[in-house]
């Protein structure tokens, strides 16, 4: 996975450059996109808050899971670039690929949270809490 975001983040550096002049700006464009997974992510989790808000076992176990999952977004980070001066270490690049990073994690838990959304197949036996698509 490591292999595959970073050959991804040369490419997407590659045709960032061809629009981008200057790292600055590679950085900022690599960060909007990870602000706009963040901002959908959290207009997700706002909309399951919304429409099972009646359930208020589930509601609690869902903040606790996603309590833990910025922990473990954060720990994968700190694990993928554990150097103590970041820059130093891992070049002008660092921000782009953190950035790049977050937008990974960030949008694989969106999806998590959307099956919450959209629901399941009818008939789907290990649905748990995630509602039926029929209803």
């Amino acid at each position: 996975m490591i292999l595959r975001m970073c050959a991804l983040i040369a490419i997407a550096s590659f045709t960032l450059t061809l629009h981008a002049q200057t790292q600055a700006q590679i950085n900022s464009d690599a960060c909007a996109a990870y602000k706009k997974s963040d901002a959908a992510l959290n207009d997700a989790y706002k909309k399951i808050l919304t429409e099972y808000s009646k359930d208020a076992q589930f509601l609690q176990k869902l903040k606790s899971a996603q309590r833990a999952w910025v922990a473990y977004r954060d720990a994968h980070l700190d694990a993928l670039y554990p150097a103590a001066d970041k820059q130093a270490e891992y070049g002008s690049m660092y921000t782009t690929c953190r950035c790049a990073a977050l937008e990974e994690l960030t949008e694989q838990r969106t999806n998590e949270l959307q099956k919450w959304l959209d629901g399941v197949p009818e008939g789907e036996t290990c649905r748990g809490s995630i509602k039926s698509a029929s209803k």
